[in-house]
């Protein structure tokens, strides 16, 4: 029986051209009836692809054997079904682009990429190292490397979340000086699949803050390791049709509806077309929660 999956993978590379990667990409991923998002920059390669594992299996083999995408940084999850043509459920289409960079703070000239990714970014820590420095440093601060409204659902206790509504109010908000207190302690930035905290983390050190690490393979990895047993409260909100996914059947409920209040980790788009908000709302309050807001 067809087995639906999600492919969650990036890679900081050089590349020439870009454009013919972008060719490569989708004749591939429409050759294995796979669907998602590509993005592709002259700094490597980003994506999100559903559909059945061996096909998905078989894209990552073929991908790989690009000596830029070796070292590509996977992870797996369950996907919600597959459709009768054997497409994935999670994704209404396959998109494939390049763009300027591949994770969008609108910073592209502060982004310095060798050959074995990111130059000047923030220490890694898999989630094992994560757990050790928490035990042994009092003072380890969480920063939130996503956008505000990812964070209703589901962070890390005690975490900072910055105030930002997209990836590219970041660089406004770390020059605003409101985190200037933390950069004499050691900070911990950690994003969904870890790709946003490559770029973040290298923005903060290159801010003058001091000890910066960054949550190796993300808030995904960690879940993997620990599910919700460790230091991860909630939901992860993904862009996708999942809308979110949880680690284990007793994962906390951390969202509030914007309705009534109630604990909910539902989140959904606002009705209002002038509204490009999403929303942590519950089933019975939808639409009036929307339109109130």
């Amino acid at each position: 029986m067809p087995v639906p999956k999600v492919l969650l993978y990036y890679v900081f590379a050089p590349l020439p051209d870009p454009e013919a990667i972008r060719l490569w990409q989708r004749e591939l991923c429409e050759s294995l009836g796979l669907r998602g998002r590509i993005l592709i920059s002259g700094d490597g390669l980003n994506g999100t692809l559903g559909g059945e594992l061996g096909a998905l299996k078989r894209y990552l083999r073929t991908t790989k054997e690009y000596p830029a995408f070796r070292g590509l940084d996977v992870k797996w999850s369950e996907g919600s079904g597959l459709d009768e043509d054997g497409r994935s459920l999670d994704f209404p289409r396959l998109s494939v682009r390049v763009r300027e960079e591949i994770v969008s703070f609108g910073a592209p000239a502060e982004l310095r990429v060798g050959a074995d990714g990111v130059i000047g970014g923030g220490e890694r820590l898999d989630p094992a190292a994560l757990h050790e420095l928490v035990a042994t440093r009092e003072d380890v601060v969480f920063f939130d490397g996503r956008n505000r409204f990812e964070a209703e659902i589901g962070r890390f206790r005690d975490a900072v979340v910055p105030d930002v509504a997209t990836t590219r109010e970041f660089v406004a908000e770390l020059d605003s000086g409101r985190y200037d207190h933390l950069k004499d302690k050691p900070v911990v930035t950690y994003c969904t699949g870890g790709i946003r905290c490559e770029v973040l983390s290298g923005l903060m050190r290159s801010r003058g803050f001091g000890e910066v690490y960054q949550l190796d393979g993300g808030v995904v990895r960690y879940g993997e390791a620990f599910g919700d047993d460790g230091l991860w409260e909630g939901s992860l909100y993904v862009f996708d049709g999942r809308g979110s996914v949880t680690f284990s059947d007793h994962a906390a409920v951390v969202g509030r509806c914007a309705g009534c209040g109630g604990a909910t980790s539902r989140m959904r788009n606002c009705v209002d077309p002038s509204c490009r908000e999403q929303l942590v709302v519950c089933e019975a309050c939808d639409v009036v929660a929307c339109a109130a807001h």
